[in-house]
């Protein structure tokens, strides 16, 4: 996940990255992003997309992961895998 907003106003944008890159930093594709502040809290996926990047070997966080499963789309991201 990386961080955007400004100070006091978090959101984030849900990523694809290298694991050396930091939390920030550069990213291989914009897979959702994730508004915390709303009620409830906003969450948009691009499932095919996440998938996608799952079946070929991305490992989600543990934040992710909980992002997915309160979404709903845990469920078609794991089946793409396998």
């Amino acid at each position: 996940m990386r961080r955007t907003g400004a100070k006091k106003q978090p959101s984030y944008r849900i990523v694809v990255a290298d694991v050396r890159a930091p939390r920030d930093g550069k990213y291989i594709d914009l897979v959702g992003h994730y508004n915390p502040l709303t009620e409830p809290a906003t969450i948009h996926v691009d499932v095919a997309k996440a998938a996608k990047w799952v079946s070929q070997g991305a490992q989600m966080t543990e934040t992710v992961e909980k992002l997915f499963t309160r979404a709903g789309v845990i469920e078609q991201v794991r089946g793409a895998k396998g």
